[in-house]
């Protein structure tokens, strides 16, 4: 019987045998090769990304410059008769006699052990109760803008303070000083004295700052203390309606309560402006927040070390937007400008000859793009200084030079004369405008006694009660009046006229459009 070969055993010989071969080829013996090696393990996956910026480099250099800014105030007592109140020594007489309710209020303001039972040192007395100590009242942010202590933070976060704490980034605590306060910008300065030299931080060139750069705010979010963020630059020029110097920088960067006062940096580790709003319909962080720009906060800073306060430039006059129908109305080519819809008794403006119906485009030579923009270079003078101002009045442009006065610290309302009564006027209609109109009691203007629902001066907020004094510049006190401005528009090119309206002693202009055919 013929056995045939086993197949695998001349396959496993000429395997051993190529090993063999292989191991003395290369210098070894076979049994090392079963011996002496370890399996090969593959490599870990690894994947090589693009290197993103990140800002280590910078907070490490800047964080010793922020500190958290605690605030402090005298409270007065809520009965200051002299009495020790030994009647209600827990404050809870008011309480309704509730025991749970009491055994809560008790808890809540610290009276008595986690059991309820009066632990002898804890129970509030208003005969121990120190009411001559400071209290807190605030947190929020500062930065170093000096070596020798001077420190940047918000109006907001010191207003109600008397007494203000420094912590430093490494935790040490310093007392400090209130040197001086803007409200109208929402700054304060404050003056730490110590041994030897802070680390400061300058201001960066606000003028070169992109929407989408990079930015790292550094703050005390809800005293957290030493908190850093990072996002960019969301949108420039923001009017929140804080205040007449509204041009925020808007960021992106997450900014909570705790975080005013404190800087938001550059990659460059320049300040490029000051947390002090956000937007947030939830109370925290949406990613909408609002910043001083640096060039804002320099300029205030320096006054407020120098003297205390900032002494601004004063115009004297009321001013409102343009608007194409009033450019329209006034022949102007663009929308730029602040239309002066009074001047101010005695103010500086009404002195040089500015007038109500003016369009102020240009201050020395500076072109005014909006009346917050005129409120910014008009303050940015020092009370005294005589400016170039430019206006456009009757079609034409004309410089005026104002000796600019001190802004005052309320601002001043244009007073009315007494109207005499007089004998009311019978009604005329203006059909083409939707307005009946009559004489004021003082012969002075037409009052508007009806408004037609559908007309465009309804759409433009003309109400009875309302007072037009002048129509293009022209003041009229009668319906002729009204008709001849109207029909000089009309030859003129012009599909709308001005006219100046006064309502609860203060001006306004509205353009409406004129008749057409």
């Amino acid at each position: 019987m013929t056995i045939a070969p086993n197949p695998y055993s001349r396959t496993r010989k000429r395997l051993l045998a190529a090993a063999a071969s292989l191991a003395i080829a290369g210098g070894i013996g076979f049994g090392a090769v079963a011996t002496g090696t370890a399996p090969v393990l593959a490599d870990a996956v690894r994947v090589e990304a693009p290197q993103v910026p990140g800002f280590a480099d910078v907070v490490e250099r800047v964080s010793p410059a922020v500190v958290s800014v605690k605030v402090k105030a005298k409270i007065e007592p809520a009965a200051d008769d002299g009495s020790e109140q030994s009647d209600d020594p827990d404050g809870m007489n008011n309480l309704p006699d509730n025991p749970q309710l009491r055994q809560f209020f008790k808890q809540f303001r610290g009276f008595g052990d986690q059991n309820g039972h009066d632990g002898g040192n804890r129970r509030f007395s208003h005969r121990d109760h120190n009411n001559d100590q400071p209290r807190p009242v605030a947190q929020g942010s500062g930065f170093f803008i000096s070596d020798d202590g001077y420190l940047v933070t918000n109006n907001h976060v010191v207003e109600e303070g008397s007494a203000f704490t420094v912590v430093m980034n490494d935790g040490k605590e310093l007392d400090a000083k209130l040197i001086g306060t803007d409200p109208r910008t929402d700054l304060a300065v404050l003056k730490v004295d110590g041994v030897g030299k802070f680390t400061y931080v300058d201001f960066a060139d606000d003028s070169k700052v992109r929407v989408g750069d990079w930015v790292v705010a550094v703050g005390n979010p809800f005293g957290l203390g030493g908190t850093v963020t990072a996002g960019i630059v969301s949108a420039r020029g923001r009017d929140i309606g804080a205040g007449p110097y509204d041009d925020f920088i808007q960021i992106d960067a997450s900014v909570n309560r705790g975080n005013s006062g404190g800087p938001t940096f550059n990659l460059n580790g320049q300040v490029v402006g000051i947390n002090t709003a956000i937007f947030s319909p939830s109370g925290g962080s949406v990613g909408i927040a609002f910043d001083i720009p640096a060039s804002t906060a320099k300029q205030v800073v320096q006054d407020l070390m120098k003297s205390g306060s900032v002494q601004r430039g004063w115009l004297g006059v009321e001013i409102q937007p343009v608007t194409s129908d009033i450019a329209e109305s006034l022949g102007l080519k663009s929308q730029n400008g602040a239309l002066v819809s009074g001047a101010q008794d005695g103010g500086p403006g009404k002195k040089a000859g500015i007038t109500a119906g003016d369009v102020i485009t240009q201050v020395e030579g500076k072109d005014v793009a909006s009346p917050k923009e005129l409120a910014r270079l008009i303050g940015a003078y020092p009370p005294g200084k005589s400016v170039d101002v430019t206006v456009w009045r009757d079609g034409k442009s004309q410089t005026i030079k104002v000796d600019l006065g001190t802004l005052p610290s309320t601002d001043k309302q244009a007073s009315a004369d007494p109207q005499q009564p007089a004998a009311p006027a019978k009604p005329a209609a203006l059909a083409d405008l939707g307005l009946t109109v009559t004489k004021s009691e003082n012969g002075k203007g037409l009052v508007v006694t009806d408004v037609d629902p559908d007309s465009d001066a309804a759409d433009r907020g003309i109400q009875p009660g309302d007072v037009i004094t002048s129509v293009n510049s022209t003041e009229v006190n009668g319906t002729d009046d009204v008709a001849k401005a109207m029909a000089d528009a009309v030859k003129s090119g012009r599909k709308a006229v001005l006219m100046q309206i006064t309502r609860d002693d203060s001006n306004r202009f509205v353009a409406l459009p004129v008749a057409k055919g």
